[in-house]
């Protein structure tokens, strides 16, 4: 009788805790209500792919070679998770809103493999790195009016697969530059 309280309180933390690999976002919550607009998506493994069912739903999306590229992805993804805010005008945010985020991406495993700051926008790309396998990515992307965030966790993941992923799931285009297209086609997507 003495142990209810305790396990009842155990369980309700164990709701609520992080999960220790995930990267948490709520510190940006707080920017919802500056912004214009606002995206927020998660899917975990189960949405994955389910999603990933709906690429294959049609009687000819099985041949179509992008579709099954995207199935493929998502067959090694455990969850993605993207905020994204657009601001009405310049200043409504700060590049230290993202320094929590950023204190997370500090932790062991993390590394920083692409970093551009300056006064008005940043971009940085980060991956987690388990001994063997990259396995996780997070993309920090700040211009003057937009801020997106996001977070990509899996199993053999690669930079080039990821960057195929924009357009999809609430990943925003050219957020992700696509390290296996060659110097002439980069400069389409940024058309």
């Amino acid at each position: 009788m003495k142990r209810t309280p305790l396990l009842l309180a155990i369980a309700a933390l164990a709701t609520v805790a992080p999960l220790p690999a995930q990267i948490q976002f709520g510190s940006l919550d707080q920017l919802a209500s500056k912004a214009k607009e606002n995206v927020d998506i998660t899917l975990d493994g189960p949405l994955l792919q389910m999603a990933g069912k709906f690429l294959s739903g049609g009687n000819k999306s099985d041949d179509n070679p992008d579709a099954q590229k995207i199935k493929n992805i998502l067959a090694n993804l455990k969850a993605i998770s993207v905020k994204s805010f657009k601001f009405a005008g310049e200043g409504e945010y700060r590049q230290d809103d993202l320094d929590p985020v950023r204190a997370q991406l500090k932790a062991p495993g993390w590394s920083k493999v692409i970093g551009n700051r300056n006064e008005k926008e940043s971009s940085e790309i980060f991956t987690k790195f388990d001994g063997s396998h990259i396995t996780g990515f997070a993309i920090l992307a700040a211009e003057p009016k937009e801020l997106t965030v996001v977070y990509i966790e899996g199993t053999l993941l690669d930079l080039a697969d990821i960057a195929k992923l924009g357009g999809r799931f609430g990943i925003p285009n050219g957020v992700i530059p696509d390290a296996g297209k060659k110097s002439k086609d980069k400069t389409k997507g940024d058309q």
